[in-house]
């Protein structure tokens, strides 16, 4: 049996979870799932559609948010009772941290973004390095494999399977398990009513924006295209933008049908996430930025020119 970390957030889905439990059907074993919170029992219909015949939910009065320590242990506890032959989770921030503190607990090694996974003795992985530009071939020397899929690796299938049985059970959770805890929401969210994982379509703006106010205009057309707003890592470190609107290795990654990035250079972490965009439209004036080398369509010239431009032109040809 494989068992696969469904991530939410008081509740809401990740979508890359589902990409999870795909891959976890193709390794021709049962799956069964794992929601760390009582809120996370609402998910048993779409966990079930994907695949997973039991929700196992854990229940406790200190795990009402994101807690990655107590969410390790609630998944040590389920792994020694159920014995499975592999727990997998999204190559998300907080998957590879839950499942880091899993493996700590029952100090095993962690196979981390994952795209290729065969169950053996030893186990087998194909799994990216160095910001997704080496895949590393390994083999896992463990009973049991504690794996992450990597972001965008797997697209999601349903199984057109019928809601998930929910178990609860109680994790025997230590009053450090949760030391390190959700305290405060007030900053820091997106702006954005369309999250990053969500969006078909992302505007993310960089250095070359010029500061918190030029995101003005980045907004204003990514609204125009029904999508959203990310940006650089250079552009939460300046305090321009929430971190929740960061692209790259230590922000989000996406695979969006449209992806314009606006004056970005490029750094290797920009770039592991977002290219795997479908189609990226690149505005810069250095025709030598490593991002046009990813870029579908480039436009060399100033993004306060260009974007006004691109905005123009879309509202009238929406009429």
């Amino acid at each position: 049996m494989i068992l696969v970390l469904v991530d939410h957030d008081r509740g809401e889905l990740d979508q890359l979870s589902l990409r999870a439990l795909t891959a976890a059907r193709k390794l021709g074993q049962d799956v069964e799932a794992i929601v760390i919170g009582k809120e996370g029992a609402a998910l048993a219909g779409i966990v079930g559609e994907y695949g997973a015949k039991v929700l196992h939910v854990a229940s406790h009065a200190n795990l009402t948010d994101y807690t990655p320590m107590a969410s390790g242990r609630a998944l040590k506890d389920l792994v020694e009772k159920l014995k499975p032959s592999a727990v997998l989770a999204a190559g998300s921030p907080r998957g590879n941290e839950q499942l880091a503190h899993l493996a700590a607990f029952l100090d095993l090694p962690m196979a981390a973004e994952c795209s290729e996974i065969t169950l053996g003795s030893p186990h087998h992985v194909l799994r990216a390095r160095w910001a997704g530009n080496l895949i590393e071939s390994a083999n896992v020397h463990a009973e049991l494999l504690i794996a992450t899929v990597l972001a965008f690796s797997t697209e999601p299938e349903s199984a057109n399977g019928g809601a998930a049985t929910v178990v609860d059970f109680e994790p025997a959770l230590e009053p450090s398990d949760y030391a390190v805890k959700v305290l405060s929401r007030d900053a820091g969210e997106s702006k954005g009513g369309v999250t990053l994982n969500d969006a078909k379509v992302i505007v993310s703006g960089g250095r070359g924006v010029g500061g918190p106010d030029g995101f003005g205009q980045i907004e204003e057309l990514a609204n125009l295209l029904g999508g959203t707003v990310g940006c650089s890592r250079v552009v939460t470190s300046s305090g321009w933008r929430p971190h929740a609107e960061q692209v790259g290795q230590t922000g989000t990654k996406v695979a969006p049908d449209l992806y314009i990035a606006a004056g970005i250079s490029g750094a290797m972490q920009h770039i592991a996430g977002m290219k795997n965009s479908k189609t990226i439209v690149v505005i810069n004036t250095d025709p030598e930025a490593p991002i046009l080398s990813y870029a579908d369509y480039a436009i060399i010239g100033d993004l306060h020119q260009v974007i006004p431009a691109l905005t123009s032109a879309i509202r009238q040809a929406k009429g």
